[in-house]
């Protein structure tokens, strides 16, 4: 019998190449691996073909294994097999729920290794060229869900509204019409944003804007989960900030109808 231990290793933000060399070493070593939705197809190519893979992504609005149940397998194949890697996109410790596998873990004797991962929350504003600080403009960063675990709007972001750090959003497309008006409330419907899909990917789209024009210019671009928001003036220091298309004329025209609306 090989000895049970189990190492939760993250991916990064979805880019292979950004998985680091020790989270590689943990995969080459698995007896099993039980990994997310947004793991990519490159990196599962590094398990050895002997380990047994396991899926149990979570996706949106679809919760096919609850987190008890992914608890439940961690151990139950730490005992049977010997080395389990839990592979969880991003950071294990940001959003990831990591915390709560390894103290089940360490509840039922099985010794356990965090491999931390890139965020997405840094990685991926990085890579358009965002920095989320900036000397002369902004003194910190906020990282916030956008969705609690009750499916609602974070009570944190009317909070960060209120700062003028530069706030990141993960898993805030659901809610972002209720973020604008947020941060609208506060007098900032000038401060830009960005909307970054697939972000580190091929197929990675994003749209700029600021915080009054950017829910038509997400729907004329058709930009979607999974995506990181980043609102702050450092957004400014995009390379193409402001240089974008216009938006398109029925659009335009349906804003200043309602601006007209809202002045009488």
């Amino acid at each position: 019998m090989k000895e049970p231990r189990i190492t939760l290793v993250g991916a990064g933000p979805g880019d292979p190449d950004l998985i680091t060399i020790k989270g590689l070493k943990a995969l080459a070593e698995a007896d099993v691996v039980l990994y997310d939705a947004l793991i990519h197809q490159e990196i599962l190519n590094f398990i050895p073909v002997t380990a047994v893979k396991v899926f149990v992504g979570k996706q949106k609005n679809v919760c096919q294994f609850p987190q008890e149940e992914i608890n439940r397998l961690l151990v139950e194949y730490a005992q049977s097999h010997g080395h389990v890697v839990r592979l969880k996109g991003g950071d294990p410790f940001i959003f990831g729920r990591g915390h709560e596998e390894v103290v089940y873990a360490q509840e039922h004797g099985i010794p356990t290794v965090v491999v931390p991962g890139i965020s997405s929350s840094i990685a991926v504003p990085e890579l358009q060229g965002i920095p989320l600080t900036r000397r002369g403009i902004n003194d910190s960063f906020w990282v916030l869900t956008g969705t609690t675990r009750d499916h609602e709007l974070s009570a944190d972001i009317t909070m960060a509204a209120k700062s003028n750090a530069t706030v990141v959003m993960l898993m805030g497309m659901t809610h972002i019409a209720r973020t604008v008006s947020l941060f609208q409330q506060e007098g900032k419907g000038q401060t830009p944003i960005a909307i970054i899909q697939n972000g580190t990917l091929p197929n990675e789209k994003y749209v700029l804007g600021t915080i009054d024009t950017i829910v038509e210019i997400i729907q004329s671009n058709n930009i979607s989960s999974p995506a990181v928001i980043v609102i702050g003036e450092v957004v400014r220091l995009h390379r193409q900030f402001g240089e974008q298309p216009p938006l398109p004329a029925d659009i335009k025209q349906s804003i200043t109808l309602l601006y007209e609306k809202i002045k009488k």
